[in-house]
């Protein structure tokens, strides 16, 4: 009787609704954001960031934070996804690569909000882009996905009219500047050493690359694309 009696006590909490969920973080975190292109509104309306979510954490994954992913990476938050992407601000036809896709949430987002694009994926980690090709199946089919390091870009396929970074980096690698169109952008969070993370536009120039910052944002650094320590006779004195 009892074990009976507690049984009775234990409470069961419904299933979260996502649907709701998704349409609660559009309205509440990205629209009062200064997110008002309506591709983008659209595309985070209908594109389900629980299923780039590990399963342990996708009741949070319409909380506004980055979520933690194995090997250091993360789920960028959606509020600085939107507003890479508003500042990205892709066109019909444009050649896209996206670094670092990851679990694919940014890929999927890309290619709802704008129908035509070419888009290719590049990640390093075969688990997550597992989880990214399943995502992409529904939301992104066209897209191809590439394994392969991040550093690299991909070669073979520039040059690209638009490069994302889904993931903070302390500069943009030469090699993924070099794939860049003479007249395409880079967008991506940039972190200098002793600096603040920011989402900047990048674009080739003769000399090099210029850079905008357009905004601050709290973006991990991509672990694979951070610079190793360098080498101080000083920590040995």
């Amino acid at each position: 009787m009892e074990g009976k009696a507690m049984n009775q006590h234990v409470i069961e909490h419904p299933p979260l609704d996502y649907e709701a969920a998704r349409q609660r973080m559009v309205d509440a975190q990205i629209r009062p954001a200064q997110v008002n292109d309506p591709r983008v509104i659209a595309a985070m309306r209908r594109v389900p960031r629980e299923l780039a979510a590990p399963e342990s954490l996708r009741e949070f994954a319409y909380a506004d934070q980055s979520l933690p992913l194995p090997d250091g990476r993360a789920l960028t938050e959606p509020r600085v996804i939107a507003r890479m992407l508003q500042t990205a601000a892709p066109r019909e036809g444009e050649r896209v690569l996206v670094v670092a896709a990851g679990t694919g949430y940014l890929v999927a987002l890309t290619c709802t909000m704008q129908e035509g694009l070419r888009i290719d994926a590049v990640e390093s980690d075969k688990t997550l882009a597992a989880i990214g090709q399943s995502l992409c199946r529904t939301f992104a089919p066209d897209v191809s996905w590439h394994i392969g390091p991040l550093s690299a870009g991909l070669a073979g396929d520039a040059p690209y009219d638009l490069i994302l970074i889904d993931g903070a980096v302390r500069a943009i690698p030469q090699a993924i500047v070099a794939q860049c169109a003479p007249d395409g952008r880079i967008v991506a969070p940039v972190w200098p050493e002793g600096g603040v993370a920011s989402v900047c536009i990048v674009t080739p120039t003769k000399d090099g690359s210029a850079t905008s910052t357009i905004f601050d944002a709290n973006v991990p650094l991509l672990p694979e694309l951070a610079p190793a320590p360098a080498f101080s006779f000083e920590a040995y004195a």
